[in-house]
């Protein structure tokens, strides 16, 4: 888990320094389950981040969220530590308008 959380910090650290709204949310009794991890606005583009350590499961519930992000035109993945950079090369293509 330490590794997921390290990442986690990585991500919004490099999101916040390109000028992203950020929302970590957090599992429990007040949303419904399989909610992605982080909730971003970036150049107007809604996107939906399940973080994952390499190994990390991921549940049907979440998959099913992600797809309900996509189905609305958001982007919705699951982003894990050894995927960081084409991360980073998306946010490029969404700067230069070309996502």
């Amino acid at each position: 888990m330490a590794e997921e959380k390290l990442f986690e910090e990585k991500v919004k650290k490099h999101l916040r320094e390109r000028g992203a709204w950020v929302l970590k949310t957090w599992s429990g009794g007040f949303q419904r389950a399989g909610v992605p991890d982080l909730l971003i606005c970036y150049r107007g583009r809604f996107i939906a981040i399940e973080l994952k350590a390499e190994k990390g499961k991921v549940s049907d519930l979440q998959r099913r969220e992600l797809e309900l992000v996509r189905e609305a035109g958001g982007l919705g993945f699951v982003l894990r530590p050894s995927h960081f950079s084409d991360f980073s090369v998306m946010l490029d293509s969404i700067d230069k308008g070309t996502l």
